[in-house]
């Protein structure tokens, strides 16, 4: 409820929102949606492939993209960085295992945003806005510049008609409900240097790859009352631009004051990140803040191999033991494609190593320990030149990297969320 400067502009936006011919008439452009509109849906997110639906998408939604951030603030463990370092380093690549133990309801009204810190404060900061307009309002009236007082009036009343319109909307968070069997949601986000590994029921998967932010509003699905806002706006504008030339020159001045400290506040709102309030709404609000561990292999061939490991590791046996069902078993076919979208190189000897690489994962998973996988499993026919010879070496030191990096992933994992989130 203050005099705020740029209300045409907000005319514009909020005017694309409301949709008949009149409206569209008044303001042209697309009738973009709510969420669109308020950079709640503006984003697009990593792409994902699911190790045991084979779900693949080439890109993800907002939600996946707000998720992603979420993972790179993640600290690596200082522990894992030392024990790394002991192994060869070219282009580090982040890996970030995010256990979800929390399934959101297929339609969720978040926490509101007014519950927040970041909101109290600028509630409080209003006030100076809101007093400042108020205070040289009074002023004109007392100095009888009844032009200036009406035009600080009107901008006060516009604006706030507008923001209580237009701000009325409640937030909502919706996800596809899963088919009834569905196997443990089980996959990746692929971010270039970035691989997020998501375990959890498919239902928290899907919150993430499918999961929208929507801006519900109890008024028509035209949004006429929005359009009514922005005609407000445009009328204070018109109105401003004509008669405050004929206000008196302490009016004027009133009247540049309160539009100055109104900006002042509007460019504190406008340094605020508000995808970090969304990303807190996401995480902390809907999935209940999951279990993040966050780990930085030395090179991409080692990153691959840690991840299948991680998808497909030795965890029926302690599920069991635990009195759960096992697992789900990963179909070889798809731990190859992964590691083929992970690891697209296509020569003799790197076909050869991803052969030997798949074949220990699935002995390593039926049990077998490191010093039996030392056995060279590679086709003993296939001849190597000195520098093939040499590529294989290197290939297998990332790889024994990568089972001794999993290793250290299996004996840090917290036993609260191990056998819970699969």
């Amino acid at each position: 409820w203050y005099n705020s400067p740029g209300s045409y502009e907000g005319a514009k936006q909020y005017g694309q929102l409301a949709r008949s011919q009149c409206w569209d008439g008044l303001y042209p452009g697309p009738n973009l949606d709510p969420a669109e509109l308020f950079e709640l849906d503006d984003e697009k997110g990593p792409s994902y492939s699911d190790i045991h639906s084979g779900t693949t998408m080439r890109k993800t939604g907002h939600l996946a993209h707000l998720f992603a951030h979420a993972c790179k603030h993640v600290k690596t463990a200082k522990e894992f960085s030392e024990f790394q370092k002991a192994y060869r380093t070219t282009t580090p690549v982040d890996v970030t295992v995010a256990y979800l133990h929390h399934e959101p309801e297929p339609k969720v009204h978040p926490p509101a945003l007014n519950e927040t810190a970041t909101r109290a404060k600028s509630g409080l900061l209003a006030h100076i806005p809101i007093l400042a307009s108020l205070t040289t309002c009074i002023l004109c009236a007392l100095y009888a510049d009844w032009i200036c007082f009406s035009m600080i009036l009107v901008g006060m009343l516009s604006n706030g008609i507008s923001c209580a319109w237009v701000g009325s909307a409640k937030l909502t968070f919706t996800h596809p409900t899963p088919a009834a069997g569905s196997p443990p949601g089980c996959g990746i986000l692929n971010d270039g240097n970035h691989i997020i590994i998501l375990k959890g029921r498919e239902g928290a998967v899907n919150s993430i790859t499918r999961g929208k932010f929507s801006l519900d509003y109890e008024c028509s699905e035209h949004y006429h009352r929005i359009g009514l806002s922005s005609l407000f706006l445009t009328a204070q504008f018109l109105a401003q631009l004509l008669l405050l030339p004929q206000g008196q020159k302490f009016g004027q001045i009133m009247f540049l004051t309160s539009l100055a400290v109104s900006w002042m506040y509007n460019s504190y709102l406008a340094s605020l990140d508000s995808s970090a309030v969304q990303r807190k709404i996401f995480v902390k609000g809907i999935l209940q803040d999951p279990v993040m561990m966050k780990y930085t292999l030395g090179t991409r061939t080692t990153m691959a191999v840690f991840v299948l490991l991680v998808l497909a590791g030795p965890e029926s046996a302690q599920r069991v033991q635990e009195g759960g069902d096992a697992p789900p078993v990963p179909d070889p076919e798809k731990l190859k494609r992964m590691l083929d979208d992970l690891l697209p190189n296509d020569t003799p000897v790197w076909r050869a190593w991803k052969a030997s690489v798949l074949d220990k994962v699935a002995r390593f998973r039926r049990g077998a320990t490191r010093e039996q996988l030392r056995v060279a499993s590679m086709d003993a026919d296939l001849l190597l030149s000195p520098e093939e010879r040499s590529l294989q070496e290197t290939l297998d030191g990332d790889a024994t990297a990568a089972f001794h990096a999993y290793g250290f992933y299996r004996g840090h994992l917290p036993q609260s969320h191990e056998g819970s989130h699969r």
